[in-house]
């Protein structure tokens, strides 16, 4: 990812995590439970304010799951902290 992340970015950033978790049925399973949507309203859910940030602080409260998806995709785990400032809903979740 790189250094200057703009709001496009951060937003693309958390729809490639969404797409991540929704590929493996345990993680989205986890997902599902822990933030009371069902599967059919992901889609309606992603257009609220905050829940792309809501997609990055899955990742953030589970290290096992963080540390799966930047092994996988090569990518930096700071790109979370830095992606999540810059969402609605994420830039008062100082970590």
């Amino acid at each position: 990812m790189k250094n200057q992340l703009s709001l496009d970015d951060a937003q693309q950033f958390a729809i490639d995590a969404l797409v991540f978790l929704a590929q493996d049925s345990e993680l989205l399973s986890r997902f599902l439970a822990l933030t009371g949507i069902s599967a059919d309203q992901i889609r309606t859910a992603a257009g609220e304010p905050g829940f792309l940030a809501g997609v990055l602080q899955f990742y953030l409260g589970h290290e096992p799951t963080l540390m799966k998806f930047c092994e996988t995709t090569g990518t930096d785990p700071a790109s979370f902290q830095a992606a999540l400032r810059l969402l609605p809903g994420g830039r008062t979740q100082e970590m």
